[in-house]
């Protein structure tokens, strides 16, 4: 009733009239149900729409403030900028979409539609987490095809043991190939597939174009697996990874914190290898680099 009410001019009295209630009444049990009064949560409602509006329609500022039902552009300046913490204008300019003001009931403006340039899906972190750590990986091996051998495999200034199993890694080659390494082992444990070569791998498997290969491979296994985990939400489910001596159990999410967590370290060291190789790098390997290359698309 008051999602329905945004479009019209009703105030305490007319939503109670509506509800076919007296006044007290109707607030009385409408606060208890949602937690809040409902005009309280009808300006809200309005300022979230009005929200949506800045950050994805044309239509002008005092256009929107009249549809949130302000008499005056100050008056909806002044209630905007204490819901959202910036004036109209300045929310508009620093280019945010989330609308959402805080509510204990849960209750959010809903457009019905999604006009946001490049989105065509909501992402979750496994998402955000899974996508920016292939697409980085990718990004690095696309770099080091600009290399020769003899800077692949040049000597690392400083050498950083990351598991207490491998050896310091010893150039970016070996960087890159740990990190290819990384998704191979943890795919293969999951579909039951053979475990990779590791550190024995032949040359040719390990040029930046033939990782990029093999980490194409080893990706589509692994987000198969993990999407249907985060389907059933079943993070904390266990699994046996048999190519470990002896087998070892783990859990799903457990794992694939793991693997973004030292894949994401070793990322930030290849980077700056790179870089003092005279390699341009754009960015510094962040997350969200990733996801402005999706809004762009």
């Amino acid at each position: 009733m008051v999602l329905g009410s945004l479009d019209q001019e009703r105030d305490a009295n007319g939503l109670a009239r509506h509800a076919y209630r007296s006044r007290t009444q109707f607030y009385r049990v409408f606060r208890a149900i949602v937690e809040e009064t409902p005009v309280a949560m009808r300006r809200r409602l309005l300022l979230e729409r009005a929200a949506w509006h800045l950050s994805r329609t044309q239509l002008s500022v005092t256009e929107i403030s009249s549809h949130a039902g302000y008499g005056s552009l100050e008056a909806f300046t002044r209630a905007f900028r204490k819901a959202f913490g910036v004036s109209p204008s300045l929310y508009r300019r620093m280019g945010a979409t989330h609308t959402h003001l805080h509510a204990a009931n849960g209750i959010h403006h809903f457009s019905g539609k999604d006009d946001t340039k490049g989105v065509g899906r909501s992402m979750d972190l496994f998402d955000i987490f899974s996508g920016q750590e292939s697409w980085h990986t990718r990004r690095l091996l696309d770099l080091a095809k600009t290399l020769n051998d003899e800077q692949l495999d040049r000597p690392l200034n400083v050498r950083v043991k990351v598991f207490p199993w491998d050896s310091p890694d010893q150039s970016l080659r070996q960087l890159l190939d740990r990190m290819v390494q990384t998704k191979e082992a943890w795919a293969a444990a999951l579909t039951g597939s053979s475990a990779p070569q590791f550190d024995n791998a032949p040359p040719e498997e390990r040029t930046p174009s033939a990782m990029l290969a093999r980490l194409e491979n080893a990706d589509r296994g692994f987000h198969r697996v993990l999407t249907d985990v985060r389907n059933r939400s079943a993070w904390e489910d266990s699994f046996v990874d048999a190519l470990c001596e002896p087998p070892e159990t783990f859990t799903f999410g457990g794992m694939f914190a793991h693997v973004i967590t030292f894949n994401a370290y070793r990322r930030m060291i290849a980077i700056d290898v790179l870089r003092g190789l005279g390699v341009k790098v754009e960015g510094v390997g962040c997350p969200m680099e990733y996801l402005e290359s999706m809004a762009a698309k």
